[in-house]
């Protein structure tokens, strides 16, 4: 039986084969490539060019996103591999589209986070601290290079076959000055208060904040509140203290009071009082007896 003739692919860079989506937003498009010599799968992410001519934002933008991926080196973190201006590819065609600028990343194979919590819905507090304990690894790692992210969230966290999580898209990320922020940037879902009203924030202090929604959303498998205003009725129990109450109509009455705790922390409407990603370790919750990281793994 004769074999039939592979399909002709698009030829990125002289180099890759593009095999197919994996996504588009609205700055980008991302295509599944494979290295003709290696066979080395990689993630390749080509802006658009209405986004490029957008505003000389839009170009300070990407670069600053390679910046901050090219210093970025950690398991939890999807990795660069490689960027330019220069991109060319060759379609079947024969046509020729030049002058691409693009990002080469990892390419992450098991799937989005955000497709695993639909399906699971809630994974318990063991799976929380498992899951838990890999971001704050990448959240310390980003941190501590004054980077933050501004727009954590499910969608935004990628899964590879042995459940190792991959924060991705870094499109709203700056660095440096993360102390003193204005921009408004984020999901409103998982958005801290301050940006939503628009003052001056701190970069770490609003990724902890998302990084709590998750959390919580792993655990408990729905979001905490709908937005974190002082008008919406659930962020509002929190705001003023009526944690028994907001826990009961949450119907999180059988969370541990370990974790109610690290809740009610890290959704604290004043940022400076919520944990950082090193202080978080010390919790009660993360460092509960018999909680074995590495024995969970397995």
């Amino acid at each position: 039986m004769e074999s039939k003739p592979q399909k002709a692919t698009p030829i990125f860079n002289d180099q890759f084969d593009i095999l197919s989506s994996l996504g588009e937003g609205n700055t980008s498009k991302v295509y599944l490539a494979r290295h003709k010599e290696s066979g080395q799968t990689t993630a390749l992410k080509i802006f658009k060019e209405e986004f490029l001519h957008r505003s000389e934002e839009s170009i300070s933008q990407v670069q600053s996103e390679i910046t901050i991926l090219s210093n970025l080196k950690h398991p939890h973190i999807v990795g660069l591999q490689g960027y330019g201006d220069k991109g060319f590819v060759k379609k079947p065609s024969g046509r020729l589209i030049e002058n691409l600028v693009y990002v080469q990343m990892e390419h992450v194979t098991g799937g989005l986070f955000f497709d695993l919590c639909q399906l699971m819905g809630p994974m318990g507090e063991d799976t929380g601290r498992f899951f838990g304990l890999q971001m704050l690894d990448a959240l310390e790692h980003m941190h501590g290079k004054r980077v933050a992210h501004r727009d954590l969230k499910l969608e935004n966290i990628l899964l590879d076959p042995y459940l190792n999580m991959k924060i991705a898209d870094f499109g709203f990320a700056t660095y440096k000055s993360i102390d003193q922020l204005k921009s408004y940037r984020g999901t409103l879902t998982y958005m801290a208060p301050e940006v939503k009203e628009g003052k001056t924030y701190n970069g770490a202090q609003i990724d902890m904040f998302s990084f709590a929604v998750i959390l919580f959303i792993i655990v408990h498998g729905i979001f905490p509140f709908k937005e974190a205003r002082k008008e919406e009725y659930f962020y509002n129990l929190l705001m003023t203290g009526q944690h028994e109450l907001y826990f009961e109509k949450v119907n999180g009455t059988n969370l541990s009071p370990e974790f109610k705790d690290l809740i009610v922390r890290l959704f604290s409407y004043d940022a400076s009082k919520r944990p950082t990603s090193s202080e978080l370790r010390d919790h009660a919750w993360f460092s509960k007896p018999g909680f074995n990281y590495e024995h969970a793994r397995k």
